[in-house]
């Protein structure tokens, strides 16, 4: 750790200058606050110890300088001369801590490991957002729909109403669900995502609500549920549909009074949980085949979010194709940044039955494959063959407008036909299509069959 002693006092520079390098520090002196501001220029530092009260430019302005520059070191301020004031007004600029001189070695020492704990600190909050952000990007918006939906989003984040989001499977329904979390004023608490069709039935009731010691044959301490880990935060129920009827009773039970009760408790459980549901079946249809509660379809349906599927907003993958390249660009150490015009067109003539999880594992592949610092419609193959089969079915459909060159088509497409039946036998296949074996015979030679 490097630290930037600023004291007008030699002695104490020195003393200081001493003391931090036998507890391992790197330590750079400078004579006043001028100086120090030349070395900030052309250096790093973890920690600064800053002086109030000296000549020329004093602790308190250096430390509204220091705050325009936008320096990420820690500061902690020191002054004989000090008042509760003075403290108070370094903190609102900036500084992590005062001391008053004279102070005893252990306390500034003290004061720096506190410091550098919670520097430790932030540097491991902004990897772990760094990762979330890495396996869950912001929502990425181009297409009208999408920005309505963010849009949506930034007006009922801080409510704590309940959130139905709908569409196919792969569209991003778990994203809508973690953007809304944080932006709303839970996003410090926790963001519990239950996947509610992977759960076997028979500990579904367990799982989200918890169990008593002994409350069945595998029930060997007491445990908590989900609901009760999410408390404070967002709960994520994702594919509500698929729970069974009875715990859709005891859902309703929890959205209306707040409370869950563990398997085998005879008490509830107060909880203070926000719950987002999504689905990708029709739960109106679910209601009339009797397989989902009315009153828990309109007490989740609260705020519904439709998530388009890919296909239908064509402007957001140009956008997300970007993101994922970038992504598993970094991930694979490959130094691809761009897509070519060829490749570009081939995603947007795509379909995207699988939605953006299909688009994300094609950029994946595109990006291994890849050779080039470009991705190239050679990198795609499954898209190409996609869009050559797509031509093929569109010549299929659409033939020339001549009736000899259809009438050939035909021909050739009959005659095949009637070989893959018979085996190849052409005796029995001019039979099938009621010409003269000699006639077949021409037409196979006149066609190249």
């Amino acid at each position: 750790m490097r630290i930037l002693v600023i004291d007008d006092e030699e002695a104490m520079r020195h003393m200081l200058s001493i003391m931090l390098r036998k507890e391992g520090y790197d330590v750079v002196c400078a004579e006043g606050a001028g100086a120090a501001l030349e070395v900030l220029e052309k250096e790093g530092f973890e920690f600064i110890l800053c002086d109030i009260r000296m000549p020329g430019i004093e602790g308190i302005e250096f430390l509204k300088r220091l705050k325009d520059k936008g320096t990420d070191a820690t500061v902690i301020m020191m002054s004989a001369y000090g008042t509760i004031d003075t403290a108070v007004e370094c903190m609102k600029l900036g500084a992590y801590d005062y001391i008053s001189k004279p102070f005893k070695t252990d306390e500034i020492i003290l004061t720096l490991r506190k410091a550098q704990e919670r520097e430790r600190l932030r540097r491991e909050n902004e990897r772990l957002k760094r990762q979330d952000m890495e396996k869950y990007p912001p929502l990425y918006a181009r297409d009208r729909k999408m920005l309505d939906i963010v849009a949506l989003i930034d007006r009922i984040a801080d409510y704590d109403t309940t959130v139905l989001i709908t569409g196919e499977t792969g569209t991003g329904k778990e994203l809508v669900a973690r953007t809304i979390h944080t932006k709303s004023r839970r996003r410090d608490a926790p963001f519990v995502p239950v996947n509610c069709g992977a759960i076997p039935e028979g500990l579904m009731e367990s799982e989200l609500f918890g169990h008593m010691k002994g409350a069945f044959t595998d029930a060997v301490r007491t445990r908590a549920g989900l609901f009760q880990e999410a408390d404070g935060g967002t709960i994520f129920l994702d594919e509500v549909g698929e729970l069974p009827r009875e715990l859709q009773v005891k859902l309703l039970r929890v959205l209306q009074e707040g409370e869950v009760r563990r398997v085998g408790d005879t008490k509830t459980t107060r909880v203070d949980v926000r719950v987002i549901a999504a689905t990708s079946r029709d739960l109106e249809e679910e209601i009339k085949e009797g397989r989902f509660r009315e009153d828990l379809y309109y007490r989740l349906n609260v705020i519904p979010i439709r998530v388009p599927p890919l296909r239908e907003r064509k402007a957001d993958i140009e956008l997300l194709a970007g993101f994922f390249l970038e992504r598993y660009s970094n991930r694979y150490a490959k130094k691809i940044r761009a897509m070519s015009p060829e490749a570009m067109e081939l995603l947007l003539a795509y379909h995207w039955p699988g939605n953006v999880r299909e688009l994300e594992n094609v950029m994946e592949r595109a990006v291994i494959l890849e050779d080039k610092d470009t991705i190239t419609p050679e990198s795609l193959p499954i898209l190409r063959e996609d869009r050559d089969e797509d031509h093929r079915d569109t010549e299929r459909s659409y033939p020339p407008l001549s009736i000899k060159r259809a009438e050939e088509e035909l021909e050739k497409r009959l005659i095949k036909k009637a070989l893959e039946i018979t085996g190849g036998n052409r005796t029995k296949a001019a039979r099938l299509l009621e010409i003269s074996h000699r006639a077949l015979l021409y037409k196979i030679k006149n066609y190249g069959l």
